[in-house]
């Protein structure tokens, strides 16, 4: 069911690679919900996804964007206004990249400049987002910028890598630019906490499927799938959450407040 929470609002959202990625999800409730916007993605990214498919669909244009390029951004956001006619209400920042990760490189045998490409494309890229939309201007009063996160930025997950250490600068860089931004023209900024979820990037992490049904069984509500996470994202860009800025909001069934559950119990209790 819609509610038209996003009639009339122009946005942008980054990192939309397939149907599983929840910045699909997203953009799917946004169009639902009454929003314009436009689709973005690093041109390697998009060759190996689907997103003209979302764009169709959406009645979206897709305008190609290396988030970690000041160059690519400021045409981003220039083409962006031109063709939603006007200043933007609300961005979506989904991108994450890990090499060590991805070339399963033990956390005591980092290679350091993969490392540094890792927090550039996960983590500083949100930083030049909004820096470069402040120097543009380009944001709305009372605006909502959103990045994806995860628990990892607090906690400890072996295989997840230096990714945490690229979450944990994403929610300060949320934090810091959130204020100033506040300042600024109202806009908030805040990242959400989600589950893990059965999407491209999140199953290229060693050892995601027991992960992921440990999660399940430690939440009581269960994992948040990605299409409870965009319903989250919406309400967030809409104009009910005016006052909610610099937050990390835990979006992942009751996880981070769960000590142990009876399914994990039942769990180590077989057959004993």
């Amino acid at each position: 069911m819609a509610y038209n929470l996003l009639k009339g609002k122009r946005g942008i959202i980054f990192g939309a690679l397939d149907e599983r990625s929840i910045a699909w999800k997203v953009a799917e409730k946004a169009h639902e919900e009454g929003a314009t916007f436009t689709l973005t993605n690093a041109p390697i990214a998009m060759r190996m996804g689907e997103i003209n498919k979302l764009a169709e669909k959406c009645g979206s244009e897709v305008i190609p964007a290396d988030a970690t390029s000041l160059e690519d951004l400021e045409n981003l956001f220039t083409k962006s206004s031109e063709v939603l006619g006007g200043k933007i209400d609300f961005v979506l920042h989904s991108i994450g990249m890990s090499p060590n990760v991805r070339k399963k490189k033990q956390y005591g045998d980092l290679n350091y400049d993969w490392f540094l490409k890792t927090l550039d494309v996960s983590a500083l890229s949100f930083h030049k987002v909004m820096q470069v939309a402040e120097k543009m201007d380009i944001m709305n009063d009372w605006g909502s910028i959103l990045a994806l996160s995860y628990i990892a930025a607090q906690r400890t997950f072996p295989d997840y890598g230096d990714m945490a250490q690229a979450k944990a600068v994403l929610e300060s860089i949320a934090r810091s630019y959130g204020y100033r931004f506040a300042k600024k023209n109202k806009v908030r900024v805040n990242t959400i906490s989600q589950s893990p979820t059965m999407t491209t990037a999140g199953t290229g992490v060693g050892g995601f499927d027991v992960f992921f049904d440990y999660a399940d069984k430690m939440s009581p509500l269960g994992n948040a799938s990605a299409e409870s996470c965009a319903d989250y994202c919406v309400s967030l860009f809409s104009d009910l959450t005016r006052m909610v800025t610099m937050q990390n909001l835990l979006h992942d069934g009751g996880f981070s407040a769960s000590g142990i559950t009876d399914e994990i119990i039942e769990e180590m209790t077989k057959g004993k």
